[in-house]
């Protein structure tokens, strides 16, 4: 197993998508692409929430992800290790669950503005329009 890796994570406190989901988003991408290998060790929970400085339970949700994903491997007394690139199928759970934080904090949001659901639903529905027609264009 090799030592424990340096982990380069860029936080965006206001981006509206969860700590956590970031924080798992960006080590699973490091390990697709490379920069993080199987036998990788990681840094402690306590470790790294005191680097970024955001709460344990933030780094802890995120790892417990990672490990139900089975990106990593958490053995008690030595360590937490990058243990496989995630399969199709995990990534494609990840991915959703993104979608799912984004679209919860986006809904949740709009309707403590007091907008109706069918208001949201029609911005939505506008928007996506929008932006199929800006991606036409494009081309």
């Amino acid at each position: 197993m090799s030592p424990e890796k340096p982990l380069t994570l860029q936080l965006d406190f206001r981006s509206g998508l969860p700590i956590y989901i970031q924080i798992t988003n960006q080590i699973e991408n490091q390990v697709v692409g490379g920069k993080l290998q199987p036998g990788d060790q990681l840094p402690t929970v306590r470790a790294l929430a005191s680097d970024l400085r955001v709460n344990f339970n933030t780094v802890a949700r995120a790892y417990r992800m990672l490990d139900e994903a089975r990106i990593i491997s958490t053995q008690q007394g030595r360590g937490t290790y990058i243990t496989e690139i995630p399969p199709p199928e995990v990534k494609e759970k990840l991915r959703n669950e993104t979608l799912e934080a984004l679209a919860r904090k986006y809904i949740g949001e709009a309707l403590r503005m007091e907008f109706s659901k069918s208001e949201i639903k029609q911005m939505i529905s506008d928007q996506l329009k929008v932006w199929k027609e800006s991606k036409e264009s494009e081309e």
